[in-house]
């Protein structure tokens, strides 16, 4: 076998017997590193030590590694401007966070024939978040839904660094303030739970409107039909 030493230096083609003989002498492990090489490739190394950096290093890439999420935001048509400043607080964060945001305009009943409603309304967020975002896939009709797709101008891993270091700064804030200022951020981190709470009953009661909205709109559509005969 080639046998390359503890420090990568070339130790030389030696028989079985002598390498570990060598690995004995060392107090090392013999490791086969490329057994299809002629004649095969053996290394002295502490092949504990080995596993245990290895393991670290895929934590650390783990760590690092950014995956892309598509986060969805539904709207209506005719929104309420309180809704649409919670809705547009929403994408914001998701694209401060470096992900992608579809944002979904959901038609129901006569506001099918007002396509143009839903895109005015997409364009307005669009240039709402402009700073923060871009359109990555223009408006366009879906059925009774018209979707845009936005991308943010920061990448994910730019966006987790960011992220980690305002969280270590906020954490030495908090160990120079003292126990007060723990109070403080319990306080603000219940009030952002329950904002975040309120946000969910909101999007569950558009839901269950749109779909009273659409049995609303099944049975206008036959009364309509029999007025015109």
């Amino acid at each position: 076998m080639r046998l390359v030493g503890p420090s990568g230096e070339q130790v030389g083609i030696v028989p079985l017997a002598k390498a570990l003989e060598l690995a004995q002498e060392y107090d090392l492990d013999l490791v086969e590193v490329a057994a299809t090489a002629r004649p095969p490739v053996c290394k002295l190394m502490d092949y504990g030590k080995f596993k245990y950096e290895s393991a670290m290093k895929a934590r650390e890439a783990r760590k690092n590694q950014a995956h892309t999420v598509i986060k969805e935001m539904k709207l209506r048509p005719k929104i309420d401007p309180h809704d649409y400043d919670t809705k547009k607080g929403h994408v914001v964060r998701f694209l401060k966070q470096g992900d992608k945001v579809k944002i979904t305009i959901m038609f129901r009943g006569r506001e099918q024939s007002r396509p143009e409603l839903g895109f005015r309304l997409l364009q307005r967020l669009a240039d709402d978040v402009q700073e923060l975002g871009f359109v990555e896939s223009a408006p366009k009709q879906d059925g009774r839904n018209m979707i845009m797709v936005l991308g943010p101008h920061k990448k994910k891993t730019e966006a987790m660094a960011e992220a980690r270091a305002a969280a270590d700064a906020r954490k030495a804030e908090r160990l120079g303030r003292g126990p007060a200022a723990d109070d403080v951020d319990d306080d603000v981190a219940e009030v952002e739970e329950t904002e975040a709470v309120e946000a969910e009953v909101e999007a569950d009661a558009a839901d269950d409107a749109a779909v009273v909205e659409d049995a609303a709109a099944e049975v206008e559509q036959p009364a309509e039909a029999a007025q015109d005969a």
